[in-house]
């Protein structure tokens, strides 16, 4: 059977897009291709030795898959460590690189690197080298409400790969429980405190493994091209709650210091973080503070078969993170929050 789909009329994308926006139907399309989307080949997953990026090929290595890891050095020991064969990617090359990075690539997990902004630039070629490839399916890491938000990023990608006919799947996460444990970790280790200002507001975090878990699924089972997920705990957590289970976890108090708005960029300033930093973090906390990012769902739970991991079980898999120097030990699972 030939990579590339065929053009079929049985998919009509522009009244499909207009009547159904998660852009379902059967048999399976995607801006009018009729696919097949499971079955063996490469997968190249993007920002391998990402947060993200190291869950997903984790968790098709689990499964069986080929995976080719694209990474900016694949000389450092975080690329090394994945165990899987390395290709040498930069999302700031030309398109004629981006199209070298898809040689032998049936499928893609495309991730947008935070410091870029300019997608056109630097995304839009690779979905492009992708296409003229022939790979069969792009998992796109997007973010949760984007669909309600044009001014971000991620949204044009979307757009992009349904403009383009590209045959997708859209993984829309809540926000990381990692955040707690990578750019919140020095607070809490140092301080015994969460300090954001997201105010009484809760959230329902995802686990970025589970995140893995979900791709891994929709990478190797039939059904999912053409589909968008929104991806979230089961559990809406406060901020108060979250320190709580921290403080639970780790054998002493936590705490919630809720800054204002003001106080926290304050810190951010003063410890060097640019302006365009300043703006992003006021804008995402505004939304916390809205709750938008409160309302859990079971879709981890629907797509895999198991259940979202709760906070408290991902406080424990990460205690040693939030541990003075030289303290660390096993603890045991206490009651669920």
């Amino acid at each position: 059977m030939s990579s590339r789909p065929e053009w079929s009329p049985r998919c009509d994308p522009i009244s499909r897009i207009s009547r159904r926006p998660s852009w379902t139907s059967s048999p399976l399309c995607s801006g009018g291709w009729v696919v097949s989307d499971a079955g063996a080949g490469a997968v190249l997953v993007t920002g391998a030795t990402g947060t993200v990026g190291s869950s997903v090929v984790a968790e098709l290595r689990a499964r069986g898959v080929t995976v080719i890891a694209a990474v900016r050095d694949p000389s450092t020991p975080a690329a090394r460590a994945l165990g899987v064969p390395l290709r040498p990617f930069d999302f700031d090359r030309s398109a004629s690189r981006a199209a070298e990075a898809m040689k032998g690539v049936d499928r893609l997990f495309l991730l947008r690197p935070p410091p870029i902004a300019d997608v056109a630039t630097h995304l839009f070629p690779v979905i492009d080298a992708s296409r003229a490839r022939g790979v069969r399916q792009v998992v796109f890491l997007s973010l949760q409400g984007v669909q309600f938000n044009r001014r971000t990023p991620h949204h044009a990608v979307e757009a992009y790969l349904r403009r383009t006919r590209t045959p997708s799947t859209f993984l829309r996460p809540n926000f990381f429980m990692q955040n707690l444990s990578s750019v919140r970790a020095a607070e809490i280790r140092d301080d015994d405190e969460v300090f954001v200002p997201a105010g009484r507001s809760r959230t329902a975090f995802i686990d970025a493994r589970d995140i893995g878990r979900v791709a891994a699924r929709v990478f190797t089972e039939p059904g999912h091209i053409g589909k968008a997920y929104t991806l979230s705990g089961e559990q809406s957590l406060g901020y108060r709650r979250v320190a709580q289970i921290l403080g639970d976890v780790l054998g002493r108090p936590i705490r919630y210091a809720r800054p204002k708005e003001e106080v926290y960029l304050e810190r951010l300033r003063r410890n060097g973080a640019p302006q365009e930093y300043l703006a992003v973090q006021r804008m995402i906390y505004r939304i916390v503070r809205a709750n938008v990012s409160a309302l859990p769902n079971r879709t981890v739970r629907r797509l895999t078969g198991r259940p979202a991991t709760t906070f408290r079980q991902f406080a424990i898999d990460h205690r040693d993170v939030w541990m003075p120097d030289g303290v660390g030990g096993s603890l045991q699972p206490g009651p669920e929050a």
